[in-house]
C-alpha cells in the first residue's frame, strides 16, 4: 500500500501525511513541492488558496506529478475555510460568485471585489501565513455556523449552537452547547463575515443532515 503524501490539510493550514480521505481537493497557486513527490519547507505557490471540486468535467490527474500544481485535500469545505482557502472561481463558479457577492456587500461595495484583492486579505489572516494566531479567545457562540476554533489544541466547528470535535476522519458526534466554550478562532475573520452573512460551506455527512449546501462533486480524483 503506497505511503500517504503530505497532503491532507487540518484547520489550521498545516499538512499532515494521513489514510483519511477528504470530500474536496484544492491547491496553493502552483507547485511546491518537490520534483520526487516530497514537500520542503514551502506551503503555498502564491498567495491564490483555493478549495475545489473532487470531480470536474471528467479529468483525471495524476498526484504531485513535477511540473504540476500541488493538489491537497480537506475533510470539507468548513475545513477549507478555516484554512484560508476560498471557493474556484473555475470548478465552483455559482459557489464562487455567491462568496464573492457576500464578501463585496458585507464591505458596504456594489459589485464583488476582484479576486486578487480577497486572496491578499486572506494571505495576511490565515494561521499558515502568519504562522501563529494573533486573535484572542471568544465565545464560540460569538462565531457564525461554519467557522472552526482551537479548543486547547483541538480544532471544532461551530454548527446550530453547539461545537463538533474535528478529525481528518470526520466530526466526532460527541458535541458540546458552543454557549458554555470558549476558544481561539481558526477561521479567518474576513471569511468569518463571509459566514455570517449567510454563505454556508459544505458540510462532511459526520455533521448529520445538514450537512453539504455547496455544488461540490465527490469523484474520480483519488487522494494519495
Amino acid at each position: 500500500m503506497p505511503v500517504p503524501l503530505q497532503n491532507r490539510v487540518a484547520p489550521t493550514g498545516a499538512l499532515e501525511a494521513v489514510e483519511a480521505r477528504g470530500l474536496m481537493m484544492g491547491n496553493r497557486g502552483g507547485q511546491f513541492h518537490r520534483p520526487e513527490g516530497r514537500l520542503g519547507l514551502r506551503r503555498w505557490a502564491s498567495r491564490a488558496w483555493i478549495a475545489c471540486r473532487l470531480e470536474w468535467k471528467g479529468r483525471h490527474e495524476d498526484i504531485w506529478a513535477d511540473r504540476h500544481y500541488t493538489q491537497l485535500f480537506f475533510l470539507d469545505e468548513a475545513t477549507a475555510l478555516a484554512a484560508g482557502h476560498r471557493p474556484c472561481a473555475l470548478c465552483r463558479r455559482a459557489d464562487f460568485n455567491r462568496f464573492a457577492a457576500l464578501w463585496g456587500a458585507v464591505e458596504g461595495q456594489n459589485e464583488a471585489p476582484r479576486v486578487a484583492t480577497m486572496d491578499d486579505v486572506l494571505h495576511r489572516q490565515r494561521w499558515a501565513s502568519r504562522g501563529r494566531s494573533s486573535e484572542a479567545p471568544v465565545a464560540a457562540s460569538s462565531l457564525p455556523d461554519g467557522s472552526m476554533l482551537l479548543v486547547g489544541e483541538v480544532p471544532h466547528l461551530v454548527m446550530n449552537d453547539r461545537i463538533w470535535r474535528w478529525t481528518f476522519e470526520g466530526y466526532c458526534s460527541e458535541h458540546l452547547p458552543a454557549a458554555e466554550i470558549e476558544g481561539t478562532p481558526i477561521t479567518p475573520p474576513a471569511i468569518r463575515r463571509v459566514l455570517a452573512a449567510g454563505y454556508r460551506p459544505m458540510l462532511h455527512p459526520s455533521t448529520g443532515p445538514r450537512a453539504g449546501s455547496g455544488e461540490v462533486g465527490i469523484g474520480s480524483l483519488t487522494p494519495r
